[in-house]
């Protein structure tokens, strides 16, 4: 009884477009006051809780360090320096804006900022030599979803703090996946490329190839900052988010001046609305999962898929269909927070390594962000582009058809995601 009312609550307040914090909220204090023997100050308290679990300021960090990356010019010097490596092979200019979005999810640890940053530069000049706007718009939609699976990335932290898991070891776990559907991306154009027989650029002279990495290595020493950072044992993740952070505004203030101390206070504000927005979705989340863990829900549902004889193979193809079905209707964060309570403690039960279930998770969140009709990514590349919705989504899915195919590779596959960190010692 108790569950059947906290989803037929949450799932219907969502039906009816309230907002996912407020849906989660409700569901969860309604429960609380009429099925739970928890007192409503327990509903306070929780989420002060929430708010004080210290991993969880890596998200804000890492916001403002995108919105300083977004806002001055390091997208286009890296979309400039991805030319000077493989603008010169066919389809170069289509190959080096997965090479920038791969750069630059290393640096914002967000996909719709990937598309944006990366999008508005690369597919304008992308028409401009002879692609078409489909062609164009399709690719970059596609690859800034790399911009939560190479780290660092805001889901990968929220899910590490949902399941109390390494925050530097799933960092860690999203490299080899992350540079493999790059690769995957740069050989799939060259292969259309080819074929189609598009432009490629003039090859760059070794004067101008080492001016664009000059340009571009302020903005790739953050990477180096970052993971090297943590990795190295000089911080921790959330310590590496606030470096990141401050490093960030200084290149954009002090070495590209790209943006003015004036315009600062803007970008310090486009940060903290978005951090909000996201911190407030997390405690009420945080708190829908304590009454998951109250009820007993997530042993309830292990023991049956225990009982019901599933395999590991078979419960993660459930799950991805789950996981594919939610990422069409909702934003990653959230599913994270709803979701990932339910299915970890199944998981863990049936043998499946945590940190190889967080790249699953993330992976089928980044097929979310294409996949109509709540793709973020789709919004935001049809914002850029000025293409309608609809003409957007058919760019979109030819490629989708390799993100599913990368999915399967990841989820039988647990040495993509686990050999890194096993072979780095990470306990």
């Amino acid at each position: 009884m108790t569950i059947a009312f906290l989803f037929v609550v949450l799932f219907g307040l969502l039906f009816l477009n309230v907002p996912i914090a407020f849906s989660l909220g409700i569901a969860s204090s309604l429960t609380i006051m009429l099925f739970s023997q928890d007192s409503l100050s327990s509903l306070a308290i929780k989420l002060f809780e929430t708010s004080e679990h210290y991993t969880l300021l890596a998200i804000p960090f890492f916001i403002l360090a995108g919105a300083f990356m977004t806002s001055g010019g390091v997208a286009k010097r890296l979309i400039n320096f991805a030319n000077a490596c493989v603008g010169h092979i066919r389809g170069g200019l289509a190959i080096a804006s997965v090479l920038a979005c791969v750069m630059f999810a290393a640096l914002s640890g967000s996909s719709p900022a990937t598309v944006a940053a990366v999008g508005s530069v690369v597919i304008a000049g992308m028409a401009r030599s002879g692609y078409t706007k489909d062609f164009a718009t399709g690719i970059v939609c596609n690859a800034g979803t790399l911009g939560i699976l190479i780290p660092p990335s805001i889901v990968m932290v929220v899910y590490a703090t949902v399941t109390e898991s390494s925050v530097g070891k799933i960092f860690v776990a999203g490299i080899v996946p992350g540079l493999l559907l790059g690769l995957i991306l740069m050989v799939a154009i060259y292969i259309v490329a080819r074929i189609k027989k598009m432009p490629a650029l003039p090859r760059p002279s070794v004067s101008e190839f080492l001016a664009t990495a000059r340009k571009a290595s302020w903005g790739l020493l953050t990477i180096v900052i970052v993971l090297g950072g943590i990795y190295g044992g000089f911080f921790t993740p959330t310590e590496a988010a606030a470096v990141a952070a401050v490093y960030a505004g200084f290149v954009a203030l002090f070495v590209y001046r790209d943006i003015t101390l004036r315009q600062c206070p803007g970008v310090l504000l486009d940060a903290a609305k978005l951090s909000v927005v996201l911190m407030f979705i997390i405690a009420n989340a945080m708190l829908f999962a304590h009454v998951l863990t109250t009820e007993q829900i997530p042993q309830t549902i292990t023991a049956w898929v225990v009982e019901q004889g599933f395999s590991p193979i078979t419960f993660l193809l459930v799950v991805n269909i789950v996981l594919l079905v939610a990422g069409s209707f909702m934003e990653p964060s959230a599913i994270i927070l709803i979701l990932a309570p339910i299915l970890f403690p199944v998981a863990t039960q049936l043998g499946i390594d945590p940190i190889h279930f967080g790249i699953i998770m993330v992976v089928n969140m980044e097929i979310g962000l294409v996949t109509p009709p709540v793709g973020l990514n789709l919004f935001v590349a049809s914002a850029v582009t000025g293409m309608p919705l609809t003409r957007t989504i058919r760019a979109a899915t030819p490629w989708l058809f390799l993100l599913l195919g990368f999915l399967l590779l990841v989820t039988y596959v647990p040495f993509l995601s686990l050999g890194l960190p096993n072979w780095l010692g990470m306990p």
